[in-house]
């Protein structure tokens, strides 16, 4: 499938930058989660969080797997579609959408309460919040309409100071006020969280690692995509366990339980309103720290910081369903009127005023646990169609290459599963279901909420002429202009490991305008009379070696990875690769001939016979190879009219 424009994303953000901007989402959600959980799971509040860590690290393995055979936006709205068909990425992509919605309504709802809890009290309960909430969504839309980018730079020292600011509570709490004493003193078994609120908190608590889609949606601009990923995942995963197992415990020491006539609370999940700090509990645990002379400054410090980083995560909420009502738009998922560019400022204002008003209306009842639990539900949803997806993947496609495998399998009728999404899927889905039958409001909005998506879906795709199963996608408009193509990404594909230059300069030329993103693929063959995955140390060193000199010639804009394949199976890979990554140029080196042998020999001629797009041949000893009409130009193509070059 080839495509033309004019604007692309760049294969350029490395691990550091993938890990900071993911933990700037992930670390946010603490500030407003850690008072939710308190007020349902009381002294139990460091288990749940314990729990859901580990209900996280699972999630964050499919993750990681899934993203990094598929290293496209769209987290478990594109494992789905490759896993099942268009209908459940659409509902998994609505799910998502109820996330970020409500990411940005409940980020800009305790925004207030912690400038309120520096500055002006008022703020701090209803409707001063409310108002100032939805304020901030509207002026978060309002520069999200008119285009202003987000600062990379800035989102990153945020996301580094957050974390810092983070570890450093958690240190000065240790030596200060940590107590396990009084940690096991806050609990009484089923009084004290009653067993119903402690099932509640679980999903709940899964809000404190909002943003765990984040690197997915980035992974079409990761350089080196199969390593980084699930690098920058594992370094999240670690530094949330961090903060989260020792953060909660802190929280409840310094504010612990405290049981009045058979009625027990803590100041960390009570309201403003009743003198408790469930708006601002970062805040609150700051406040009980006996600071000296630094006491005052650290409030604001941490205060200040908490709404800039909510402010941010709110802002993250909203770029978020922008990207995602666009692609939805792309694949036909929702009308095309929600994804249309302003014809001025170039962004999706449609979706993006549409969903930030639905942000400000969950806003309104002004009920931080509804606004939890909505959370909890869409996320479950959404996490449990990813775990489903990698399983079906590892069912359908077994012996697919995995550039990175999540621990653990399980021998199911005859059938190796992947544990951490089979575990990780129950779990997602019970914590769904308990928050589902547990609160029935929830219930009632959840099920409004993908009943009428499922609606428009149903109505549109129907006016379209269109099944809800196919995948179908529609490709924007590009302006002529009289130089040759220049491709949004480049398939450099090599057999064995030898490295030609001439490939690589070809393949520079092609997307050198606008640096287009260029991806090599080196296949080693494997004899049928060895094991696919057998060691072949010399042949991985050469074909590694492959992929760096093409990195060294082409910069920052060139990515890949060696494959080991089956003898006569290379061509075929290369347009499985080509199809898998939308690739709209593939290059190739013209072999060597040996007598008897056809003119491009068999990888070549099965990249010719099925290609999915433009083949370029390139001669080492001259300039590009003169081939056939057929080959130099395109024939093959799914685009609309108004996408061809």
């Amino acid at each position: 499938m080839a495509q033309r424009r004019l604007e692309g994303l760049q294969r350029v953000l490395g691990v550091n930058a993938l890990f900071s901007t993911a933990y700037g989402n992930v670390g946010s959600s603490i500030y407003y989660a850690l008072g939710l959980v308190a007020s349902l799971a009381l002294g139990l509040t460091p288990v749940v969080f314990l729990l859901t860590g580990f209900i996280f690290y699972l999630t964050a393995a499919t993750y990681a797997e899934a993203t990094a055979m598929y290293p496209e936006a769209g987290g478990s709205s594109s494992f789905a579609r490759h896993a099942f068909n268009e209908f459940w990425s659409f509902f998994a992509a609505w799910g998502q959408m109820l996330n970020y919605v409500i990411t940005i309504a409940i980020s800009a709802f305790f925004v207030p309460h912690y400038i309120g809890g520096l500055f002006w009290e008022p703020l701090r309960s209803s409707p001063a919040d409310i108002f100032f909430g939805i304020g901030v969504i509207v002026v978060l839309c309002a520069i999200n309409v008119f285009g202003a980018k987000e600062s990379a730079g800035i989102n990153i020292f945020l996301a580094v100071t957050d974390f810092l600011t983070q570890l450093l509570l958690v240190i000065v709490g240790l030596v200060l006020v940590f107590s396990p004493d009084t940690l096991i003193n806050n609990v009484q078994l089923g009084v004290a969280p009653t067993w119903r609120d402690f099932l509640v908190a679980i999903p709940v608590g899964m809000i404190a690692y909002t943003g765990i889609e984040t690197i997915s949606n980035m992974a079409e601009e990761a350089k080196d995509e199969a390593k980084t990923i699930p690098a920058a995942i594992k370094r999240v995963v670690i530094a949330v366990f961090a903060i989260y197992a020792l953060l909660p415990a802190i929280a409840l020491s310094a504010l612990p339980v405290k049981c009045v006539d058979g009625k027990c609370q803590t100041l960390l999940g009570l309201s403003e309103a009743d003198g408790g700090y469930a708006g601002d509990p970062i805040l609150g645990v700051v406040k009980q720290l006996d600071l000296g002379a630094l006491q005052s400054a650290a409030e604001i410090y941490v205060g200040i910081l908490a709404a800039t980083i909510l402010f941010i995560a709110a802002n993250a909420g909203i770029i978020g369903v922008s990207r995602l009502v666009y692609s939805m738009g792309l694949h036909r998922q929702l009308p095309d009127q929600l994804r249309q560019l302003h014809p001025k400022f170039g962004t999706p204002w449609v979706g993006i005023i549409l969903f930030g008003g639905l942000a400000c209306v969950a806003l309104i009842p002004g009920q931080a646990e509804f606004l939890g639990n909505m959370y909890a539900f869409g996320a479950m949803l959404s996490f449990t169609i990813a775990h489903a997806a990698v399983v079906a993947m590892r069912l359908k496609d077994p012996d697919r290459n995995r550039p990175y495998r999540g621990p653990g399998t399980i021998k199911f009728a005859g059938k190796r599963l992947p544990t951490f999404a089979v575990v990780g899927g129950l779990a997602t889905g019970l914590a769904w279901l308990t928050v589902t039958l547990l609160h029935l409001d929830v219930a009632a909005a959840g099920f409004i909420w993908l009943t009428l998506g499922v609606g428009v879906y149903w109505l549109y795709r129907r006016s379209q002429g269109l099944d809800l199963t196919t995948t179908v996608k529609l490709h924007v408009a590009a302006p002529v202009v009289d130089h040759e193509a220049e491709y949004d990404s480049v398939l450099v594909a090599y057999e064995g490991g030898v490295f030609v230059s001439e490939t690589m300069a070809t393949a520079v030329k092609v997307a050198a305008r606008r640096k287009r993103a260029i991806y090599v693929l080196v296949t080693i063959p494997v004899p049928n009379t060895s094991p696919i995955d057998a060691s072949m140390p010399e042949q991985e060193a050469a074909a590694q070696s492959v992929v760096e000199q093409a990195k060294l010639l082409g910069g920052r804009q060139v990515s890949g990875r060696w494959e080991k394949v089956r003898v006569g199976q290379s061509g075929r890979r290369i347009v499985d690769e080509a199809r898998e990554l939308q690739a709209t140029a593939i290059v190739l080196a013209l072999p060597r001939r040996s007598p008897g042998q056809s003119l491009f020999g068999k990888t070549l001629e099965t990249v010719l016979a099925a290609r999915p797009c433009r083949v370029i041949i390139e001669s080492p000893a001259a300039s590009t190879t003169t081939l056939p009409t057929s080959v130099t130009q395109r024939t093959h193509t799914t685009e609309e009219p108004d996408a061809q070059e």
